[in-house]
């Protein structure tokens, strides 16, 4: 489906390649990352990073309320019922969405683990540009002050990861309004945009997920 030329990171010491597949429609990435995920069990690919900005979707994780997704959201934009965990989250354009596949049988075997990595990378990645990012107990996701930043929700079959997260670069936040992100009502929504008041370079922020999720996960 996406071609060798889309590879645009392979680090010497990891195992790890990253795929940027820019702008996409959502349906067409979800299925990569199911066939990605199901040649990684079967051993035929090494751990893969990919990572993509999506054309404006809602998504809902098994476990999603879907009186989260409200009336007055704009009708145009596309739902999906999907396998990850969590609820009712956004993807579009200016939000960069990270989709690791990775075996954890060769890292740590546990999902909290995994889970708290992933946060870590985001705040390592945000530090860099000044945001002092946090977890809040009991939450999934990374958050500065009352509003969330970036979320998670991921599946996993004999233990390799599909799905995976997502930092509000240049997200127009105004498509939150159409749902109760992550159904949680008592916190708000922001962008690295929105808090540094201009207009990310999305480039600078994939290079340093990159590097994060390295030196993270490979210890390089």
């Amino acid at each position: 489906m996406f071609g060798p030329s889309m590879i645009i990171d392979e680090v010497k010491k990891a195992r790890v390649k990253t795929i940027d597949l820019g702008q996409r429609a959502y349906e067409e990435v979800w299925d990569f990352q199911k066939e990605m995920q199901s040649k990684r069990m079967a051993g035929e690919i090494d751990d893969l990073l990919i990572l993509v900005e999506h054309d404006p979707v809602y998504t809902l994780g098994k476990n999603a309320d879907v009186n989260h997704l409200l009336q007055n959201r704009d009708r145009s934009v596309e739902v999906f019922n999907v396998e990850r965990g969590g609820d009712i989250t956004f993807h579009g354009p200016g939000q960069l969405v990270g989709y690791p596949i990775l075996d954890l049988v060769n890292y740590k075997k546990s999902v909290n683990w995994y889970m708290r990595s992933l946060e870590q990378l985001t705040i390592e990645v945000l530090g860099e540009f000044g945001i002092s990012a946090k977890r809040v107990k009991g939450l999934t996701g990374v958050w500065v002050g009352d509003k969330k930043i970036a979320a998670q929700g991921v599946r996993l079959t004999r233990w390799v990861t599909m799905h995976g997260f997502s930092i509000n670069v240049n997200t127009d936040l105004s498509y939150y309004d159409g749902i109760i992100p992550c159904g949680i009502f008592n916190y708000g929504v922001t962008s690295m945009e929105d808090l540094l008041g201009s207009t990310q370079k999305i480039r600078k922020v994939r290079t340093l997920v990159i590097d994060k999720f390295n030196q993270i996960f490979l210890g390089n």
